[in-house]
């Protein structure tokens, strides 16, 4: 099983327990509003995500994990890598997402979780290179991706959901760990 500790937190595989606590973040209009077509989950989509994520596992290597915080144990949230389906500009690259409840932003967990996961990317799975997609306006997004060293490369629409987006992106050659 793929586990990943940081100084905080654990990084790790889906269990059948993480599902509630998943669901409630995923309930959150305010945690969902810039990720997919900003609307909630319920928690049969929410089960849905985990098992997708689970097979992305499966069949890549890599996916979603489940951030549990290490001295409680409480559920945070999730970070982890997709194969890009959309936009055109990055489908079919490695990217990098993260989502976590609203009463652990602004502490450093986002940036302590994606860095973990560039990590894992770039040296554990030998990935050359990880990219990003946000809504252009989500500022605080953009401070992670700069924090980890990912470089603004682009602009897209979301075809399908119509919103503006920023293309971020890093290979191998300009991650400092």
């Amino acid at each position: 099983m793929t586990e990943i500790r940081t100084p905080r937190l654990v990084l790790r595989r889906w269990f059948d327990d993480d599902l509630v606590a998943l669901s409630e973040i995923h309930a959150d209009p305010v945690v969902m509003q810039r990720i997919g077509d900003g609307r909630t989950r319920s928690l049969e989509e929410t089960a849905q995500d985990i098992e997708a994520w689970e097979e992305e596992w499966d069949e890549e290597g890599f996916g979603m994990f489940c951030v549990e915080l290490l001295g409680s144990g409480e559920l945070a949230g999730a970070v982890g890598l997709s194969v890009a389906e959309a936009p055109a500009e990055i489908a079919g690259q490695v990217a990098i997402s993260w989502r976590l409840g609203r009463v652990f932003w602004g502490q450093g967990y986002a940036s302590e979780a994606a860095h973990a996961t560039l990590e894992f990317a770039l040296q554990d799975r030998g990935l050359d290179r990880v990219v990003a997609a946000i809504r252009a306006e989500d500022g605080s997004s953009a401070n992670v991706l700069g924090k980890l060293g990912m470089q603004a490369e682009g602009a897209a629409r979301h075809l399908v959901h119509g919103h503006d987006l920023t293309l971020y992106g890093i290979d191998l050659t300009q991650y400092q760990h």
